[in-house]
């Protein structure tokens, strides 16, 4: 029987190159597969906070993902409460 995979990622970038790495991919390849720029791979797996939604679905999507509204833990958002922008 072959063993589940229950690898969990705290942050989008962490899923990113966790998956990157599982697959051998460098950051280079996994941007000429989904047809984006090094430098977009390397912001996302850097966790900047604004990209853009398609291109980060045309990532995820080579994993079988896509991005996707999630709960909110509320105990973490008293304890780190959303900063003003």
């Amino acid at each position: 029987m072959e063993a589940a995979n229950t690898t969990t990622f705290s942050s989008l970038s962490a899923f990113v190159k966790g998956k990157r790495k599982e697959s051998g991919l460098t950051q280079q390849s996994l941007a000429d597969k989904a047809g984006v720029g090094l430098r977009f791979i390397r912001e996302l797996e850097r966790d900047k906070p604004s990209l853009r939604m398609d291109k980060v679905n045309q990532v995820l999507m080579l994993f079988g993902h896509e991005l996707g509204p999630v709960p909110i833990n509320r105990k973490k958002l008293i304890n780190n409460p959303i900063p003003d922008l």
